[in-house]
């Protein structure tokens, strides 16, 4: 027979367990483990050490970002009483972000600190405040921030995200100059279609700037590029600048000029850049043919290469125009612009290229015939030429008549506007040169049509005339290879 008192000794530790276990799914738990928290803070020491978003001249803090970073890997982020939930850049991806004024406990060599997600309502701007035993401040502290270098630079190398920045913040005073969301376009190096001598040239030539720090220090220069890339509109110039950036794995800096108040409000946005980044200002050539901004030419030339533009290594700066032909040399000498690139019309040999990647083709019957009309000094942009076999990639036959019917509408445009007037070079050649030190420059050899506007148009007007005239091509040439 089993004693009376171990049954009620059982029923007792059973009781307390089923108490506990209720006791601890609810909120009553949860203010109890509070109210030992108060009672165990009142019993030690703390030093406390305030991380701000932004400094005073409201430069973004990196060590701000990297502990945000690293508090948001945590697991014990999951078991707060509040988290925000984020979708990431992949489609099955969630992400869990620290809300304002909440707290995460961490450990770190047997000790444990307390970091709190503080928001200013007065100036919007946040602080991560981190609270550690005095007792552990001496033989932890150091170790920890370097822990968290660590463990960010992992989670960064993981990730590898690029991102994109534009000076469009309506309250800088708050939120600091720049806002920023993930820079997922797909362009790389090896999707841009440009002659393949000159792609290696610039791959080569960023690829020596990596390595190159010791190098421009021994020089007295600071450590940063700068490139032009000159075309016409839809000659893949923004293209080109994400396939750089993504090479680089460096963020991408787009400055409005428009925005800029004046000289010194550029020169504060080039202090709130970072390192291993891109600066990029896009159609250069308007703002100083048109005078659209209120920064002055000179306030320009010290951007590019003044004594502002020296507070930060490790740059590429990329400028973008349709023609440099009535530009201030001074704009463009080396040392402000060390890389030149041009940017040229479609040539046959461009269009073999896109005809590759966009319909699969290395070789058709109409190509002949695509490579005659270019001879003749007919031209498109590699995005209008694009743009017709996205259109028409379910039939290639149908894409490169269309894109032969285009190119026919473009010669008779040019035949028009010249007025019978001789065409000076052919259409089809192209030079690429190296000049020393100062870069790669790609030239076209052809007087290109500056406007284009109309092909489309007159494309929709004579649809139904496009398809007759298609049928009759196509049976012509049937009747040739017969």
């Amino acid at each position: 027979m089993v004693p009376a008192n171990l049954i009620s000794l059982f029923a007792v530790i059973i009781g307390v367990v089923l108490v506990l276990r209720f006791f601890s799914k609810t909120s009553l738990f949860r203010i109890l483990k509070k109210w030992w928290g108060l009672l165990e803070d009142r019993l030690y020491l703390y030093q406390f050490y305030k991380v701000p978003q932004f400094n005073q001249r409201l430069q973004e803090n990196q060590l701000y970002r990297k502990v945000f970073t690293y508090l948001n890997s945590l697991p014990c982020v999951e078991d707060s009483d509040f988290t925000n939930l984020f979708s990431g850049n992949k489609s099955n991806e969630i992400n869990l972000v620290l809300d304002s004024n909440q707290i995460v406990v961490d450990n770190f060599l047997g000790a444990r600190v307390y970091w709190t997600n503080e928001k200013c309502l007065k100036t919007g701007s946040r602080t991560l405040v981190l609270k550690i035993r005095r007792n552990d401040k001496r033989r932890i502290l150091r170790p920890y921030l370097q822990h968290i270098h660590t463990v960010f630079d992992e989670i960064e190398q993981r990730r590898k995200e690029v991102r994109l920045y534009i000076n469009a913040e309506n309250e800088p005073d708050r939120n600091g100059r720049w806002i920023s969301v993930p820079f997922t376009h797909p362009s790389t190096i090896d999707t841009i279609v440009m002659d393949l001598d000159l792609k290696n040239k610039v791959k080569s030539d960023l690829e020596s700037f990596l390595k190159s720090k010791q190098y421009y220090h021994r020089l007295g220069r600071v450590w940063k590029r700068s490139y032009l890339l000159c075309g016409q509109s839809g000659t893949g110039k923004s293209s080109f600048i994400a396939a750089m950036a993504k090479f680089l794995c460096y963020d991408v800096y787009d400055i409005d000029l428009s925005k800029a108040s004046d000289d010194s409000d550029l020169k504060m946005l080039l202090l709130q850049t970072t390192n291993k980044s891109m600066i990029v200002i896009e159609d250069l050539d308007r703002y100083l043919s048109e005078k659209s901004t209120a920064v002055s030419l000179s306030g320009i030339l010290n951007f590019m290469d003044g004594i502002f533009s020296c507070c930060g290594e490790e740059r590429v700066m990329v400028f973008t125009m349709n023609a440099k032909d009535q530009i201030d040399p001074t704009v463009l000498r080396p040392g402000r612009i060390d890389v030149h690139i041009q940017f040229p019309l479609c040539d046959f040999s461009a269009f073999k290229s896109l005809a590759n990647s966009h319909l699969g083709l290395k070789d058709h019957k109409l190509f002949p015939q695509v490579e005659e009309i270019f001879q003749t000094g007919a031209s498109l942009s590699p995005a209008e030429i694009g743009e017709i076999m996205i259109s028409n990639r379910t039939s290639p036959s149908r894409a490169l008549k269309s894109v032969i019917t285009a190119l026919q509408t473009n010669s008779d445009a040019r035949g028009a506007s010249k007025n019978g007037q001789r065409l000076s070079q052919s259409g089809s050649g192209r030079v690429v040169e190296e000049s020393g030190d100062s870069g790669v420059f790609c030239r076209e050899n052809i007087n290109t049509m500056k406007e284009f506007r109309k092909l489309y148009g007159l494309l929709r007007r004579s649809s139904r005339k496009e398809s007759l005239d298609l049928d009759s091509l196509e049976k012509e040439n049937s009747r040739h290879e017969n």
